[in-house]
């Protein structure tokens, strides 16, 4: 009998589960909600997103558990971090791809190729992916959901456990989540003595395209929703639905006390605020000037104050993304955080729980002087 590929492959990863060894497994709540059963020393996992969350996590030696992975997020979205990670450890390059939602290219047969356990997505690629998702687990093969991405204290928490269980790193996990946990408290509970008549303005821009063009803005997604944490007056709110540009008129009539680009190192995009590894300052900052020689910007209050700010983009939405709250409590209200070292934080954190150094750009303020 004729077997389509899809479904010879499904064949034979049903058939290699029941001749492979019987092995011990568990129930897991992942973080929308789903019980699923995992194996309880998964070895062959298909990893979608959340590459560094996962190292944090996994330990030493952690990526060697990955199978195959969805490299386009990594690898073109986030280029000099995929480049840091694969000279650090060269195997990573060599991991089979599976396709990425976001263009159509996820392969459910790729999936299946690598023989997977297990299979960790993002809530947004399981999302995307609909009844896919179900034909992975219908070719026996479990899908655990985690979620970054909702840039909530209770989801970072909850899929940082949920990985520290499926890993068998209870421990690190649990230290892990404790201590964004206590970073984060101790920012929010400042707020109390900012009057709100302090609340600054503020305007953020990707910085992906740029000067000649207006790029994203973000209301309670991203940036904005960091704004949000803080409590600070972002411009965008009101102007767009979760991510889209502002008109350049519409920034000038705000006058921004404080401007935040995201910058990062994406593939193809020659004019962009370059942060991320291995970026020196003095290149951030050259990008960043063009900037404010658009028409009118001059006069913005931000840039007569010289409170003009970048972030790395690609460290949003992770398991250190505290250091990037506590950069912008510090550059919004100094009075009240001057204490804090977001540099210090990211330092450590590297140190303690990643497989690489921090070497890089991830938060910076353009000298005064350059601004005006």
């Amino acid at each position: 009998m004729f077997l389509s590929p899809l479904r010879g492959l499904a064949a034979a990863a049903a058939l290699a589960a029941l001749s492979a060894p019987a092995l011990a497994e568990m129930t897991v709540t992942d973080t929308i909600g789903r019980e699923v059963t995992v194996p309880d020393a998964a070895s062959r996992i298909v990893l979608g997103f959340y590459y560094e969350d996962f190292m944090a996590v996994a330990g030493p030696g952690g990526f060697d558990r990955v199978a195959a992975l969805s490299r386009a997020p990594w690898e073109g979205w986030r280029s000099l971090q995929w480049a840091t990670y694969v000279e650090a450890m060269p195997q990573i390059a060599a991991l089979p791809d599976v396709g990425h939602t976001s263009d159509g290219t996820f392969s459910l047969e790729a999936v299946l190729a690598a023989a997977p356990d297990l299979v960790l997505l993002a809530a947004w690629q399981y999302e995307a992916l609909g009844e896919v998702a179900d034909r992975i687990e219908d070719a026996g093969v479990p899908v655990v959901v985690l979620n970054y991405n909702a840039q909530t204290v209770e989801k970072h928490v909850e899929s940082t456990q949920l990985l520290g269980r499926i890993l068998g790193q209870e421990d690190r996990a649990a230290r892990l989540a404790a201590e964004y946990e206590a970073a984060v408290s101790d920012v929010l509970s400042r707020l109390k003595d900012i009057p709100e008549t302090a609340r600054k303005r503020v305007y953020v821009e990707l910085g992906r395209k740029g000067a000649e063009v207006h790029d994203n803005s973000y209301s309670g997604t991203q940036w904005g929703a960091v704004l949000d944490q803080l409590g600070a007056d972002n411009i965008a709110n009101g102007q767009i639905e979760s991510w889209g540009p502002l008109s350049a008129e519409y920034v000038l009539s705000r006058d921004p006390q404080a401007i935040l680009f995201a910058g990062s190192g994406w593939t193809g995009q020659d004019q962009a605020i370059l942060m991320g590894p291995g970026v020196d300052p003095a290149l951030t900052h050259a990008r960043m000037r063009p900037y404010l020689t658009r028409p009118g910007w001059d006069g913005l209050e931000a840039v007569k104050t010289g409170d003009v700010f970048a972030v790395y983009h690609g460290g949003n939405r992770t398991l250190y993304d505290y250091a990037f709250l506590q950069f912008l409590a510090k550059a919004l209200h100094p009075e009240v955080y001057g204490d804090l070292d977001p540099q210090g934080t990211l330092d450590r954190f590297f140190e303690t729980w990643m497989p690489v150094k921090f070497d890089g750009t991830y938060f910076t303020r353009l000298p005064s002087g350059e601004t005006g």
